[in-house]
């Protein structure tokens, strides 16, 4: 039977982040109250910057895509998570569970490079500004995120195909809120090596590359800006990459700690929990780190909400 393609499991059990129905409760309230802050202010994001001609620049045309990706991404998991609460069953189909990781790991890949496409406009903003306008033109703009979308599609395709050569015969439950890769393919009773040695291949190229990329335009950023004589100018230069370096903290620090560090350094509930922020927290988190950090979005949104809802603020 070894090498055929089949699974002896129609479900997987999600045990999620608790067993206890108190706590789950709160944590369906909880999360609840997250997915909706999470949805409608990024929603809102997106709806500032279409509203507002001064804000049609490449980087709040690549922020409107990150915004789309955190809204795509939280859908992913948080509504069956949620459905798994309020029903008491936590079962998911194995063709569901196919279909999560696959959407969770190309809007998670997306992410990564759209971070670093964002480092790559602040880069050429900062440190070549008279080139800027002819290098960041609107088709090159849809092109670097048209990139983003096909190469994280590419990464997600190429887990979800290897994973349905796996067999599963043996415990189906998971111990995450969603169907991740790592705790799925620990639970595979086939040989995994190409799966992992895909999961590397496929991390380099959606997640080290990226952030390397993000590393090296901040470095030439930091050095450019260190030149100017101004105090003033140092700041405003160091102001437009503030909203933007936190969101990288945030993402990058939770995912490469997670999926890129020795499984004997951590446990499950550390990799839930660090799911959880990347996952969770730092898409909610986001509309306000670009809001209150930014004039300009945060006038676009008081516009938006004065003229398009008819609030007085």
């Amino acid at each position: 039977m070894e090498g055929e393609n089949y699974s002896t499991v129609s479900e997987f059990i999600l045990l999620g982040l608790s067993d206890q129905p108190e706590q789950e409760r709160l944590m369906f309230l909880v999360f609840l109250i997250m997915y909706l802050i999470t949805g409608l202010g990024n929603l809102f994001i997106i709806l500032a910057i279409r509203t507002d001609s001064h804000l049609h620049t490449p980087m709040y045309f690549f922020l409107t895509n990150l915004s789309l990706v955190d809204i795509c991404s939280t859908s992913t998991t948080i509504p069956n998570m949620l459905v798994n609460y309020i029903s008491g069953n936590k079962t998911i189909l194995y063709v569901s569970c196919l279909a999560q990781l696959f959407f969770y790991s190309w809007f998670a890949g997306t992410n990564s490079i759209l971070l670093a496409s964002m480092a790559y406009d602040r880069y050429m903003a900062i440190c070549a500004p008279l080139h800027y306008a002819m290098v960041m033109t609107p088709r090159i703009c849809v092109l670097l995120v048209l990139v983003c979308w096909f190469w994280a599609c590419a990464g997600a395709l190429t887990y979800t195909i290897l994973l349905t050569q796996l067999s599963f015969c043996g415990h189906t439950e998971i111990p995450h809120f969603f169907c991740d890769l790592s705790p799925l393919l620990k639970l595979a009773c086939s040989d995994t090596f190409i799966n992992d040695l895909m999961v590397n291949t496929v991390g380099v190229l959606t997640i080290i590359i990226p952030f390397i990329a993000i590393l090296s335009s901040y470095a030439r950023i930091f050095v450019t800006v260190l030149k100017i004589p101004s105090t003033v100018g140092k700041w405003k230069a160091f102001s437009t990459c503030g909203s933007h370096l936190t969101v990288v903290s945030l993402f990058y620090g939770t995912i490469i700690g997670v999926y890129f560090s020795p499984t004997s350094t951590h446990t499950a509930q550390q990799d839930t929990a660090a799911a959880v922020m990347y996952l969770v927290v730092t898409p909610m988190l986001n509309p306000f780190i670009y809001s209150l950090r930014n004039k300009d979005m945060k006038g676009a949104l008081r516009m938006l909400l004065t003229r398009k809802l008819g609030l007085s603020l």
